[in-house]
């Protein structure tokens, strides 16, 4: 059950933080968080990471749908195996981002991105992500860190 709650706490928080930024900035404004070590910026991302596939948003639309449906299923497969709280816990972190940038997928037809990295190299500093894309990539290292340890 606390997983379940889990996930639904991340997509609120970053639906909520989205829905804010949407009203509060336009884009490709700027703002420096926490003394300059965040910059808070607004960006619509039509494609997937990095803007894979911005031409084709559709087919990214479909194509997240169908993993996050997915990974649904592997993740109520899992609460009926004991143990396995760091598998549990990644799928749960995935599946709240993923559900996030799922559902602006296809409702907005964009994700709402909001967060880079205020550091020199410009190829970077340009990328922008959200607390979901956090989510995804935390809960997938969780999800493979907690699979080694169910092989040992």
């Amino acid at each position: 059950m606390r997983y379940g709650i889990l996930s639904v706490l991340i997509f609120l928080l970053d639906l909520g933080i989205k829905n804010r930024i949407e009203t509060a900035k336009t884009e490709g404004e700027t703002e420096e968080l926490l003394g300059g070590k965040l910059l808070l910026r607004k960006y619509h991302n039509r494609g997937a990471f990095l803007d894979a596939g911005e031409n084709r948003s559709g087919l990214v639309a479909v194509i997240s749908l169908m993993l996050t449906l997915a990974a649904t299923v592997v993740f109520l497969l899992t609460f009926s195996v004991k143990g396995g709280k760091l598998l549990k816990t990644g799928l749960s972190l995935l599946l709240g981002g993923a559900y996030s940038n799922t559902y602006d997928r296809l409702s907005r037809h964009y994700v709402v991105d909001y967060v880079s990295f205020p550091v020199k190299n410009q190829a970077v500093r340009r990328i922008v992500f959200n607390l979901s894309d956090f989510c995804i990539m935390i809960g997938a290292l969780c999800m493979a860190l907690g699979s080694l340890q169910e092989t040992k």
